[in-house]
């Protein structure tokens, strides 16, 4: 009769503290954000200040000059259309990139002889910097969308290519022996071991190469261009035009948050459907 009444306070007493622990996550989520904004509230009003009388206001222009160039670009159709075509360069470099990364990171982790092979070799390649080999696509494909998606490609290629390669290496044995012991065939063994044991690395690679994609469309818009964001920003470093500068560096910005936000909701939904989130969660808990 005690051990029951224990429990059922127990119960109660867990059913009690549940909300009170959410209740105090999405205050601290809240306070997070609130400060987030203060911290940017805080270096906005200095900026202003200091602009001018300590910092060269022709350097780094006032935030309300910013406000103003970045109104004005958004308003124009040709912003809009820099946007467009530097949003098409990235998103086709980087499904392009992961690809080409996850297709060859699978062959070469497969086949364990020709991966020894060709990997100085694939090595040897991505000790280029990428942007050196603009000039080189330029060539090939001209000045049009075409250069800045290979520029994007091979920076993402090889991220998404040594994740998934070094992961099937890393990949256990014994539970892939365990597997074909109890009579599984080879889509048994992607499933149970393979698939779950590339997954984590394999979105860890998404969100190290969205950024990576991004640089290399950037920086090749700044080499050769006719539009898009890079485009933009050249011209008003060439125009010592600090305004348009912040404010084709915050458009920058917002690319960069919507694609990290967009690959962070596909990891957590991913691992979510492959059973895997609770894992990440209890190492996240451990590191």
């Amino acid at each position: 009769m005690v051990t029951a009444t224990r429990s059922a306070e127990e119960r109660a007493t867990g059913t009690a503290t549940r909300p009170r622990r959410q209740g105090g996550r999405w205050r601290g989520a809240t306070t997070v954000v609130l400060l987030r904004i203060a911290v940017i509230i805080v270096a906005g009003v200095l900026w202003q200040v200091l602009s001018g009388p300590v910092l060269p206001e022709y350097a780094v222009s006032k935030p309300t000059d910013v406000v103003d160039a970045l109104g004005t670009f958004l308003r124009s159709s040709q912003g809009w259309t820099d946007i467009k075509v530097t949003s098409i360069e990235i998103l086709a470099g980087f499904g392009i990139g992961v690809a080409l990364g996850t297709v060859a990171g699978l062959v070469l982790g497969s086949f364990r002889v020709l991966g020894q092979v060709l990997e100085p070799l694939i090595a040897a390649i991505n000790g280029i910097p990428k942007i050196a080999l603009a000039p080189l696509f330029l060539l090939f494909f001209g000045i049009g969308i075409w250069s800045k998606i290979a520029i994007a490609v091979t920076g993402v290629s090889f991220v998404v290519f040594y994740n998934i390669y070094l992961g099937l290496r890393l990949r256990q044995r014994e539970l892939v022996e365990i597997v074909q012991v109890m009579g599984g065939r080879r889509h048994h063994v992607l499933s149970y071991v393979t698939i779950p044991t590339l997954a984590a690395p394999f979105f860890a690679a998404l969100k190290t190469s969205g950024p990576l994609a991004i640089l290399g469309v950037i920086g090749a818009e700044f080499i050769a261009s006719a539009e898009g964001v890079g485009h933009e920003l050249f011209v008003a470093a060439s125009n010592l035009d600090a305004p348009n500068e912040f404010a084709g560096l915050i458009v920058l910005v917002v690319m960069t948050l919507i694609l990290n936000g967009i690959l962070g909701w596909l990891d957590a939904f991913a691992l979510k459907k492959l059973g895997l989130a609770g894992r990440e969660r209890a190492r996240a808990r451990k590191a």
